[in-house]
């Protein structure tokens, strides 16, 4: 009787890996620079897109577990290009990857808000610049995640890509509209100082653990 596949089968693989073997989960078979345009249109909007360099490091480690296998096929150019796609076994081991292994918890680094955070010690003309910067691009982002998601829905199997697209357009929609909410407060604070120039809000003290215990007895 056969055993039933567990996480624990599977070789330990990068979340690269696992990213671009799920890119070829698709049905086709993809070259490099196929790949490296389908992250840029469906990864980077909700986790990265890899690089070509680490897109074609993957390949050669998903090619050596026998997750994926290639061929090459000559063009009308002189060079010809290399084709990848997914084996059987790369389809259980992605399907057991999906269904079984832990979900690794969202994690939010932000680069933004750590310089919004530090803003005792910052230019109040640099953290507009700062955010607006942010809130021009999550508008790109937005408008791209778009048109994207309407490409994805001219086809049945891309349907779950598609719904992950919507949730990135709503995504940067908030983002933006957080970084217009944090600009007018800002715009306030800077309203509020009576000091000359570009005076410096007062940096605050930290409170010791003891006084922190007292405020909570």
């Amino acid at each position: 009787m056969a055993k039933d596949k567990t996480s624990a089968d599977a070789p330990t693989l990068r979340p690269t890996s696992w990213a671009v073997l799920g890119l070829l989960s698709f049905g086709s078979e993809l070259s490099g620079y196929d790949l490296k345009k389908w992250a840029d249109w469906s990864l980077r909007f909700f986790y990265w897109a890899p690089s070509y360099s680490q897109i074609y490091s993957e390949l050669r480690n998903l090619e050596a577990h026998g997750y994926a296998t290639s061929r090459v096929v000559s063009t009308n150019d002189v060079k010809s290009k290399r084709l990848y796609a997914i084996t059987p076994a790369g389809t259980d081991a992605v399907a057991t990857w999906a269904n079984e292994s832990p979900v690794e918890p969202a994690v939010l680094k932000h680069g933004v808000m750590l310089r919004m955070w530090l803003g005792h010690l910052a230019d109040p003309d640099k953290l507009q610049s700062v955010l607006t910067e942010h809130r021009d691009q999550s508008e790109k982002m937005r408008i791209r995640a778009i048109a994207d998601a309407e490409g994805a829905s001219e086809e049945a199997g891309w349907a779950y890509p598609e719904l992950v697209l919507r949730w990135s357009e709503m995504y940067y929609e908030s983002e933006r509209d957080r970084a217009n909410w944090m600009l007018e407060n800002i715009s306030r604070l800077g309203s509020d100082k009576t000091s000359a120039g570009k005076a410096r809000r007062k940096k605050p003290e930290p409170r010791t653990p003891d006084e922190l215990r007292k405020h909570e007895d």
